[in-house]
Order: C-alpha cells, then structure tokens, then sequence
C-alpha cells in the first residue's frame, strides 16, 4: 500500500490529507480544523480522531503519522514550547495508538518537513549532507545525509552573539522588529555561516512561510554552501508524517 495518511499538528490548526508516497501528492483534498484552545494530548487526539474518520474510506485501517512542534524521542515527548505543558514527558505513540484503536507515530515537524524535502521537494534524492531549516515563530531544523535522517536536531537554539539563534533570525523577529530583508539577511548570513562552520553540509534547504519571499532575501546570502528555497511548503509536515507512518512499519524499532 503507497496511501497513508499525515497528520500535521501545529499551534493554531491541525492539517491533515492522506498521501501517496510513490508521487508525494495528496489522494484528497486536505481538511484543516483550528487546534483546541486547551491543546492539551486528550483534546488533540479528538482533532485527530476526526480527521482520520474524514478519510476513513481512502486509508482504511493503516497506520497514521502525525507531526508535533516539540522533539520525540523513541515515541516519548521530553518537552514542548507551543502545545499544553501535559505533553511533556508523555509516551505520545503509545497514548495516540491507545486512544485511536490504530497505529500512530508522532515525528518532529521540523523532522517530517526536512524528510518530505529530500524525498519529493528541493533536495529530492540528493546524495550528501542536507540541512533543512523551518523560519517562522522559531526556527526548526532537520539534518539528513543520504536521505538518512539524524532527529530531533534543534539548530534554532544554538547561541550566536549571546542569543538564542531564533531570538535574532526567526521571521517572526523580522516581523516584531520592523526589519528590512536587507537587515534580516545580515543575522541570517551570520546563522547560515555558523552551521556552515559546524557541518559543512551540501546543501541548505530554506522553508517556513518566508521561502515564498526567497528572491527578496535569497539573494544577498553569501555562503559557500548552495542554498534553495523549499518546494513543498505547508504541505512538508503532512507528507513527512505519512513518510514516518509508513517507515514505523518496516523500521518499528527505531520509532
């Protein structure tokens, strides 16, 4: 079977669509609820589970992936920013598996979004060393070599000049400070040539709602390494999920 179905869980709307993974194109429309107010796993696992029912007919009984703005660590969440503070050190694969009568695998957004990249979107079967980074309310990261992923990464909270790197180059920052691309560009230039320095990667792969705005400030990087905006967008989260769902069932060990 290549249809499965990605959850994608963010701050303000849970997303979901069921995929194809031999096109990395959605089988359906996608079908987008708001997040509830008290996000805590309980509330969240009813958002899911009525997606899941919405796509009933198109997945059948297969297992479901689903992205969540914090790190997961062998299925267990050790902590969370911007979802209620009961996830932390929740056993998520267990508890959505348990809930929902159905296999779930929990990955990292930033994760999900750095895999779909590779697989179907700007670095599509690139064979060296791939950083994807997410700008937007902070900066995620994904590090892949060989379409290998190396998880839970949180580049966004290296320290540069004496900051949290988020707290100077997010586009959130951008927008809260009034800065121009020009300025913006300058911390980011500084961001881009620290990971350099650390990882000497093959390609930078630029995502978050700001990609679309890539000509604006693309340009006036100047980085050894090529740097691309990212192709998928907000579909990233929901196609890595259903990448994760599919991988837990050849690979459950490592999930």
């Amino acid at each position: 079977m290549s249809i499965y179905l990605g959850i994608d869980v963010g701050g303000s709307g849970i997303k979901g669509a069921p995929v194809d993974l031999e096109t990395g194109q959605f089988a359906a429309d996608r079908l987008r609820i708001p997040t509830p107010s008290k996000s805590t796993p309980k509330a969240v696992a009813e958002v899911v589970g009525q997606i899941i029912e919405h796509f009933g007919d198109t997945i059948g009984d297969a297992p479901v992936g689903l992205t969540i703005p914090a790190p997961v660590v062998h299925g267990r969440v050790p902590f969370i920013a911007n979802l209620d503070k009961k996830w932390t050190g929740l056993d998520a694969d267990a508890f959505f598996t348990e809930t929902l009568g159905r296999p779930i695998t929990l990955v990292n957004d930033a994760d999900a979004a750095g895999l779909a990249e590779v697989r179907f979107g700007a670095a599509g079967g690139h064979p060296g060393l791939v950083i994807v980074t997410t700008l937007g309310t902070g900066i995620g990261s994904a590090i892949i070599h060989r379409g290998v992923l190396l998880p839970n990464t949180e580049l966004g909270h290296l320290e540069l000049d004496g900051y949290d790197a988020e707290k100077r180059a997010a586009s959130s920052i951008k927008d809260k400070e009034g800065l121009s691309y020009a300025k913006w560009a300058k911390r980011l230039q500084r961001y881009y040539s620290h990971l350099e320095m650390l990882f000497s990667p093959d390609l930078f792969v630029i995502g978050g709602g700001v990609s679309k705005d890539w000509d604006q400030f693309g340009p006036l990087l100047e980085l050894r390494t090529p740097a691309v905006p990212a192709k998928l967008r907000n579909q990233a989260g929901i196609i890595g999920a259903a990448m994760a769902a599919a991988d837990a069932q050849v690979h459950p060990e490592d999930h």
